[in-house]
């Protein structure tokens, strides 16, 4: 069985360049308060080589109202600046999903200034995320490997669009996207790998957990927690390994079943 390495490079100043092979990251941005942290997840954002024009571009990309948090809020952590000009800095890629929650002008303010706009009003059985998933998955060249997908305002707001979402990264398992808010991030751990999750102590932490979602957990095994796994079972209904904490700077996690990793955010 593979293994599988993680780390949340993306939460620090400056990506380093001796922690593996890089990651390529593509940043969406849903409808909930930005994180503080946006412009940092917006800089790392690479190159992506995509087929829509077979060209190299910076791939932001709001799911529908995501670019109404992107026009009201993003100027605000540049108090300093003139609101117009960190319009222009941070001018989404693209524009995806069924239009209902996006106000019209800030559709027209995007769209002027060359913003694609994808509306899929047609489809009402995906979620906005899931558009944007699917998009960046149909559009990328094969050619870049190690695609991270970030997804801002992911978390907290409404119980069944955060519960929609982890179902979209249930949905990619094969995918590597991480859902963020300004406490936490998740994302998924499938079972068919071996993970070696970095910790980052300056940026996430102690406070962690393990989630089996939609079945069983049997045995799952871990190192680095506080409270370890050995060959332990997890379900709903019993145990669930929540409010853990993490001891070392490498937790490792085997299991027979796809798991929810999730880690806390510091505030400063």
């Amino acid at each position: 069985m593979s293994l599988t390495s993680h780390s949340s490079t993306f939460l620090l100043p400056n990506l380093p360049t001796d922690d593996g092979p890089a990651l390529t990251y593509a940043l969406v941005i849903l409808n909930q308060s930005l994180p503080k942290f946006t412009p940092l997840l917006w800089k790392h954002g690479n190159g992506l080589a995509l087929f829509v024009f077979s060209t190299t571009a910076k791939v932001h990309i709001c799911a529908d109202g995501g670019a109404n948090r992107v026009f009201d809020e993003l100027p605000g952590m540049f108090p300093h600046e003139e609101a117009s000009e960190i319009r222009k800095r941070y001018k989404p890629y693209a524009i995806k999903g069924d239009m209902d929650s996006i106000r019209t002008d800030v559709l027209d303010y995007y769209r002027g200034l060359g913003t694609m706009i994808i509306d899929e009003s047609q489809d009402q059985d995906t979620t906005d995320l899931n558009k944007c998933v699917t998009y960046i998955r149909d559009s990328l060249n094969p050619e870049h490997p190690n695609l991270c997908i970030l997804v801002t305002g992911a978390l907290g707001g409404r119980f069944d669009h955060e519960m929609g979402n982890i179902n979209v990264i249930c949905c990619f398992p094969s995918m590597r996207i991480i859902l963020l808010s300004d406490d936490s991030l998740i994302q998924l751990l499938p079972s068919k790998h071996h993970h070696k999750i970095h910790i980052h102590s300056s940026v996430e932490g102690p406070h962690c957990g393990l989630i089996p979602i939609g079945m069983v957990a049997g045995r799952t095994s871990t190192t680095g927690l506080q409270w370890n796994l050995d060959n332990t079972e997890m379900r709903f209904g019993g145990l669930v390994s929540t409010s853990n904490i993490v001891k070392e700077n490498i937790v490792t996690v085997q299991s027979d079943s796809d798991l929810l990793w999730t880690i806390s955010i510091k505030k400063d």
